[in-house]
């Protein structure tokens, strides 16, 4: 644990006023061929958590839509999540999803906010 960020992860936490800022990524994918998007996802998340200023990805499928799949991104910055969007590991993903998708996913980039920031 890093003795300057109670969180333990470094450079997560904003020096002056002790909190964690994210940005989060919220892909939904509805699968017209729901074993190649699988597949598709979870390579993509696996190789993401490797990404420069990643913090975690999850991959999640719904109990209401069986054919839908949600991709939940945190990134340490605006800045980090945008230059992702550009990546050479989005655009694979984005082209191995060329003829699994039954409609276009749905992108969204999300200011996270804390209990403290409603305050």
């Amino acid at each position: 644990m890093n003795g300057d960020d109670p969180t333990g992860v470094t450079g997560a936490a904003d020096v002056d006023a002790g909190e964690v800022h994210v940005t989060l990524v919220v892909m939904t994918f509805d699968a017209a061929d729901p074993d190649a998007l699988t597949s598709t996802l979870a390579k993509y998340v696996v190789l993401a958590r490797g990404e420069e200023g990643c913090r975690n990805v999850d991959l999640c499928t719904s109990y209401t839509h069986p054919s839908r799949f949600v991709v939940v991104e945190k990134w340490e910055s605006e800045r980090h999540a945008r230059e992702h969007f550009d990546s050479p590991l989005m655009v694979e993903m984005a082209d191995a999803c060329r003829g699994v998708l039954a409609t276009p996913p749905e992108i969204d980039l999300l200011e996270g906010l804390s209990a403290h920031d409603l305050a």
